[in-house]
């Protein structure tokens, strides 16, 4: 590179001693020794000061400058973990930060993207295959009919019987799916409301006792809770959380016993669902709330579900500002558990309402 610092420095060393010397040159008394050291000292003076100021604070930022963007343009971010974030005042160092920003930026960007298209491509893969499944059985059931097998009374029902049931499937997996949907959205909205999550773990207990039984499982609270425990949530949602946490409790349980119980703490409530099924595997503990994800594919169409009970938890639990946690240890069980803010009893916000009305009427005489 012909115009670096040095060259830069040196021409300007030149013409600054050369004006120096011009302008002493018309002092009679000066001597000629006097202009040559003159002149070698301006010159020394203003090379090293404009050497120093070029290389150090414009040349080298600039080279900076040009690597930060001749990285970029090669699609090269590798300089993201170099960077200085310490306060300057020089403005190239600051435009190189802001440079180092904008790739900071533009990488996390392009890592997003290529994990949404990531995301896209196995989620359009998971929501062909699952509607495959169900069209195709009831699809099948319904042109051997059509071939002939209409005619035998038993065989007609045998295959009504099961192309509804495909069907009804179908039907869970798109309505699921929607749910999902508009939850993301924010089309679903919480309507919190003070209840009895007692009260609700009993209705769910009931709901779910016949599928239980068949498997010759064991369902209940893990202890008496003769007092109700008010929380502040959706009751409607929170009562699909607890529906959805354990039938997938009882799709991987296989003998023993799922327990619903309740903790209160402070302000809050711990809602868990323990089971004694086949576990989950440390590294699948981060998955298995997205859609579709199934720790054993193997058994995907033996559990049944639609592969988003978990996701849709996720989803609601965060909607009322709090997470869902599992704990799980393979062939031992697993517990999912999350919290909710405690809530009030209809008695407690009709004397909480009487009191601010006592105040009011204070107030007012």
């Amino acid at each position: 590179m012909f115009l670096n610092s040095r060259v830069v420095a040196l021409v300007l060393a030149v013409v600054v001693a050369a004006v120096t010397t011009a302008f002493l040159s018309l002092v009679p008394e000066v001597s000629d020794q006097a202009l040559l050291v003159a002149a070698l000292l301006s010159f020394a003076a203003t090379y090293l000061l404009l050497y120093i100021t070029f290389e150090f604070l414009v040349f080298k930022e600039i080279g900076e400058i040009y690597k930060v963007l001749n990285k970029m343009r090669k699609k090269d971010f590798s300089f993201i973990d170099a960077g200085d974030s310490s306060n300057t005042n020089n403005p190239l160092k600051r435009i190189n930060r802001e440079i180092y920003n904008y790739g900071v930026n533009r990488n996390k960007e392009i890592e997003d993207l290529r994990r949404l298209e990531v995301f896209r491509r196995e989620f359009l893969a998971d929501v062909s295959h699952e509607l495959k499944t169900p069209v195709f059985a009831a699809q099948g059931f319904v042109h051997t009919l059509l071939d002939g097998a209409v005619d035998d009374k038993k065989v007609r029902m045998k295959f009504l019987k099961r192309a509804a049931k495909s069907l009804d499937n179908l039907d869970s997996l798109i309505h699921d799916l929607l749910t999902l949907s508009q939850i993301e959205i924010g089309e679903i909205k919480m309507h919190l409301e003070h209840f009895d999550i007692v009260r609700t773990a009993h209705e769910v207990i009931d709901q779910l006792e016949n599928k239980v039984e068949k498997k010759g499982l064991e369902i209940g609270l893990d202890n008496e809770y003769p007092d109700p425990i008010f929380v502040h949530a959706d009751a409607e949602r929170i009562y699909r959380v607890l529906i959805n946490l354990i039938s997938n409790a009882i799709k991987y349980t296989h003998k023993g016993r799922i327990d619903l119980g309740f903790e209160v703490k402070g302000n809050e409530v711990r809602v868990f669902v323990r089971d004694t099924g086949v576990g989950i595997p440390t590294e699948d503990l981060d998955r298995i709330f997205e859609r579709f994800f199934r720790v054993d594919k193997s058994r995907s169409k033996d559990s049944g579900g639609t592969g988003l009970g978990l996701a849709i938890v996720k989803h609601i639990l965060e909607a009322h500002d709090t997470h869902v946690g599992v704990v799980s240890t393979v062939n031992k069980g697993s517990v999912f558990s999350f919290k909710l803010p405690i809530g009030q009893s209809t008695e407690e916000m009709e004397e909480e309402a009487n009191q601010e009305l006592e105040l009011l009427e204070v107030k007012d005489a």
